[in-house]
């Protein structure tokens, strides 16, 4: 894939810059996550109690879902910039989780770029709009505004 300058990626402000893969969200993920973290709610992590409540089975978390936002956007089909020596996670404006993730759906995002800005010289805050989808649903995951920075 041919790359991008930072400034031709700024011209691209307000534009759709890609879709990533699906991702496989299964238990095994789910799982783990609540080892990682030590949320073992019941909705996460038990099947048999989960299938008594209005999601069916388990779901995963909301944060697990959250936190699958930089191998997405590393899968995404939209631009790459060259020359890139580190990218870092500067946060986010806002977080909305707005479906659960069933365990056994898949994900993907769509991502948008709200703003690009030069920092300091080499340094590129980027702060995108992101929509995590869940397969064959019509109210997505999650949306977010994620601010990364990436120094070039």
């Amino acid at each position: 894939m041919a790359t991008i300058t930072p400034q031709e990626l700024q011209a691209k402000v307000g534009e759709h810059l890609g879709t990533s893969d699906w991702v496989l969200v299964d238990q095994d993920m789910i799982n783990k996550f609540a080892d990682a973290t030590g949320d073992h709610q019941f909705i996460h992590i038990d099947e048999e109690k989960a299938k008594l409540t209005p999601f069916g089975g388990t779901i995963a978390h909301g944060f697990l879902t959250l936190s699958l936002m930089p191998m997405l956007g590393q899968s995404t089909d939209g631009p790459k910039v060259g020359g890139v020596k580190m990218g870092v996670n500067y946060g986010c404006n806002k977080v909305r989780f707005l479906s659960p993730v069933r365990s056994g759906k898949r994900v993907r995002s769509h991502i948008k770029l709200l703003e690009l800005e030069e920092k300091r010289p080499g340094q590129w805050q980027q702060t995108n709009e992101v929509t995590v989808e869940i397969e064959g649903e019509e109210k997505p995951a999650l949306i977010a505004e994620w601010i990364s920075q990436f120094f070039v």
